[in-house]
């Protein structure tokens, strides 16, 4: 059948239709979208919380806490230890360093509740200024610090490293990981490289941990 063109198709539009039909559409559009309703009560009342048991330098700690609370603010926030720094937040910077059951790791990236009976030391642990862990005293002597910042953490890494070494644990500049690490500059360096050092005063943190670790350093 051969449409007649006088017939008017239904899907035909004017020129002032197509306009009116796209400021419409662009009204709708520019129409700011409404804010989220807040959240009732018994929503807020919903946040999952655990009973985590923690032994903080010699301490036990009996917590509640959000479940998303990272080890990081546990300490500083809620056991108010604020020696051990928030640098990235990112688990890069090595500021946060603390030691777990003989272990060193980031406090930012964990979470409190992942350490329930745990032995947790921080950088109040290992010494205060009337009673100076060798580690401590020899970042002072070596002026192993500049801003300070980071320097809790460079501790804390520096005396778990001294103990991986003891313990054989192998590194990546080893040419030989079945073998007993020895102590050496780049064995230092290579351990240390998670904490980051904003002032640069690496050679003086080196110094210090050779120091502790009864050596002179590697010959230049």
């Amino acid at each position: 059948m051969t449409p007649n063109p006088e017939t008017p198709s239904p899907w035909a539009m004017s020129r002032r239709g197509v306009m009116a039909s796209s400021a419409a559409t662009a009204a709708v559009a520019s129409t700011p979208i409404a804010a989220a309703a807040p959240r009732t009560d018994a929503a807020k009342g919903s946040v999952p919380t655990a009973s985590t048991k923690l032994t903080v330098n010699g301490k036990q700690h009996s917590l509640t806490l959000d479940t998303r609370t990272t080890l990081l603010d546990t300490l500083r926030e809620h056991l108010h230890l604020t020696g051990t720094k928030k640098g990235c937040d990112h688990g890069q910077c090595g500021a946060c360093t603390v030691i777990v059951n003989g272990e060193r790791i980031n406090s930012c990236l964990s979470l409190a509740v992942q350490h329930d009976g745990d032995e947790v030391t921080t950088i109040e642990g290992l010494g205060m200024p009337d009673h100076l862990h060798p580690m401590q005293a020899a970042f002072v002597k070596h002026d192993g610090f500049q801003c300070g910042y980071c320097t809790p953490g460079q501790i804390c890494s520096a005396v778990s490293v001294l103990e991986e070494i003891k313990r054989g644990i192998p590194s990546h500049v080893q040419g030989d990981v079945a073998a007993q690490p020895a102590i050496s500059d780049a064995e230092i360096r290579e351990r240390m490289s998670g904490n980051i050092c904003r002032c640069g005063a690496y050679a003086n943190i080196l110094e210090a941990i050779n120091e502790v670790a009864g050596r002179s350093g590697d010959k230049a």
